[in-house]
C-alpha cells in the first residue's frame, strides 16, 4: 500500500471519529460527560505515565469539582436544576402578526 493512501485513510479516520464525538456531545450530553469524566478519572489515577496524566487533567469536565451538587451532571446523583417559578415549562412563545 501507498505511504500517501496511508496518510488519507489515517485522515479521513480521525475526521469520522471528531464528527462522531460532536455528534454524541450534541445529541447527548449527559452521556458525553459521563463519558469524559470516567475517562479523565482513569488517566489521572498514580500509576500512569506523566503524558496520560496530563491528557486525563486536560479531558476533566469544567463544571465538575468533584463535589457532589456542583451540579455538572456526570454523576447523576446531583439534583436537577430548579425551573423558575415564572415559567415553569421553560420560556413562553410569542407569535406577532406581520
Amino acid at each position: 500500500m501507498n505511504s500517501s493512501l496511508c496518510w488519507q485513510y489515517a485522515v479521513i479516520a480521525l475526521l469520522v471519529v471528531a464528527s462522531l464525538v460532536y455528534t454524541l456531545r450534541k445529541v447527548a450530553p449527559q452521556f458525553a460527560a459521563r463519558w469524559q469524566a470516567a475517562a479523565s478519572i482513569a488517566l489521572t489515577q498514580p500509576r500512569r505515565s506523566r503524558a496520560a496524566q496530563a491528557l486525563g487533567r486536560w479531558l476533566r469536565p469544567r463544571g465538575a469539582t468533584g463535589n457532589c451538587g456542583d451540579g455538572c451532571g456526570t454523576c447523576g446523583s446531583c439534583d436537577a436544576p430548579r425551573r423558575s417559578a415564572e415559567h415553569p415549562d421553560g420560556q413562553p412563545i410569542e407569535f406577532r402578526s406581520r
